[in-house]
Order: structure tokens, then sequence, then C-alpha cells
């Protein structure tokens, strides 16, 4: 049977149960199966059923002429409500992505300027800027976020990861690691630890050895529980994130999703870090945006 004997709908609806890059691979097999990969019916089933309500939480209006160019609009970073979140979907399975900025996050004592302080940062990829928090100086250290379990994509694999950058004159925040976790109104909860490493070995030895009696102490506490590890790793925005966890969102139970991460036994002071924010984004994904 010739493909190209079918009514354009019906190829259409075949086209809508693949995936945007099946779509755009078979928009080059003939015009006709152009036509059909292009139509409104194929792309309206990768976009979002609740876009319009993101459009309308939109900081700048997105423009769009048929629904394949507002799927990739929607690719491309969209800044929500005032400008604290980002929203955007992964390309290759149309999975939306979130990223919580510094201003939409609970930092402990982050409006007291003795403790923390705000800049902002131009953002290249919009005609804005990116309100960031740097700390100054604390012993306690926690940074927790949350998201709407609705406002993901359901079924998929999910991980978080705060977006940060470190002063050159950070000090005291990998004395100690960092505990992180990840909540879900289902019960899912992970433990974690992140190091938050920076500057040179040396340094950070010396830093290290002065409290190396407590980091002994504490992992002898963990004795038997198992807890993921993770360190900075560096993106192509110049950025670094450390993982916080992952979770399945079922898309069932709904609820809240609660991230986040928290020094506070070491009772030393630390300081210098940057917090751009906290990103949610599926498992596999690597996209960056912010560059």
């Amino acid at each position: 049977m010739e493909f190209d004997s079918l009514p354009e709908d019906c190829l259409s609806y075949v086209i809508s149960l693949t995936s945007p890059r099946d779509a755009c691979r078979l928009a080059l097999v003939s015009s006709f199966f152009q036509s059909a990969s292009e139509s409104d019916s194929v792309w309206e089933k990768f976009i979002p059923s609740d876009f319009l309500e993101i459009l309308s939480r939109s900081v700048f209006s997105i423009p769009f002429s048929s629904k394949k160019q507002l799927y990739f609009n929607l690719c491309n970073p969209v800044l929500l409500d005032g400008g604290k979140k980002i929203f955007w979907l992964e390309k290759s399975t149309c999975r939306k992505c979130y990223t919580l900025l510094a201003r939409e996050l609970s930092i402990t004592w982050g409006s007291n300027p003795l403790y923390w302080s705000w800049k902002c940062l131009p953002q290249h990829s919009q005609s804005s800027f990116l309100e960031v928090a740097e700390l100054r100086t604390i012993w306690w250290l926690e940074i927790q976020g949350k998201i709407a379990a609705s406002m993901l994509s359901p079924k998929t694999n999910y991980a978080a990861y705060l977006i940060v950058k470190f002063a050159e004159r950070a000090y005291g925040l990998d004395t100690l690691p960092s505990e992180t976790s990840i909540q879900t109104s289902s019960n899912q909860w992970k433990r974690g630890r992140a190091h938050l490493r920076f500057g040179n070995e040396q340094k950070r030895s010396l830093e290290q050895l002065y409290f190396l009696h407590r980091i002994q102490v504490l992992r002898s506490s963990r004795v038997g529980k198992e807890e993921e590890e993770h360190v900075p790793r560096e993106r192509s925005d110049g950025w670094m994130e450390v993982e916080l966890g992952e979770f399945f969102n079922d898309g069932v139970d709904g609820g809240e999703v609660k991230m986040s991460l928290k020094e506070v036994k070491g009772h030393h002071l630390k300081g210098g870090l940057i917090v751009q924010g906290i990103e949610i984004r599926p498992k596999f994904s690597s996209t960056v945006f912010l560059s």
C-alpha cells in the first residue's frame, strides 16, 4: 500500500502518534508527507495541553502562525511569572522543563542583606537581566524549592539541579558535605549529599583538615544508609549544576515536589555561593539555554 494514496488527515493522525523528531524526518520523504507532517493536527499533539496558560504567564509575547512554529518557540526558554520561572520543552520528546529562579526559592535569611545580596546579571537568551542571590556569609545554609507536579509531564523521570557559581572569595562551602533531598506527595523520598567544591585543592584540603574529626563522626553516623553523592558539574552556559535527586512524576497524585540543599551541622561560616535557581528536567536531558 502506498501512503500517498491515504487521505492527508489520516496520515497526519498517524504521524501525530510518533514524536517531533520523527515528524520532522517524515517531512523529508515527499511533498505529500511534508504537508501532512506540518499540519496543526500533528503539532498540537506535541504542544502541552496547558499551552494557553503558559502563554498568558509569559513575560514576553510569543507570536506564531502555526502549531509547529509555536512548538519550536516553546523549545526556547520562556520567562514566566514576572521573571521568577523559566519554561521550555525538551525538543526531541516534548517533555516540560522548568527553572525556578532564585526569587522563586526559599533561601533561609535570603532577605537579610547581612547574609545574602541580590544582583542582576545579563541574560543573553532574553532581552532582560537574570537576578541571582550571592551568599555573603552565614553558617546555616538552606535552599528550598517546590513545584506543582501538574506543571510537569506525566510518566516521566525527572531530576532537579541546583544551578550555581562560586565567587573568587568563596570559602567554607565544602568543609562538610551538604545534604540534598527530593520529596513528592506520593511519598517518594530521596536523600543525598553534595560536595560544593571550588577553588584549588590545597585551599580546600586545609579547610577540610580543620574539620576532619567532624566529618568522620558524620560519616560513621550514616553507616547502613544509602545516599547518593554529587559534585558540581560544569555546564555549557558557564554555570555549574549540582544534582539534588531524581523522582518519577506519575501524573496521578498531583501535589508538590519539594527539593532542598542544606548544610547546618558544621556551625562554621561559609560564603561566596552564587545561586541562579533550581532546574527540573527529564533525567537524561542535558539541555542548557542560559548562555
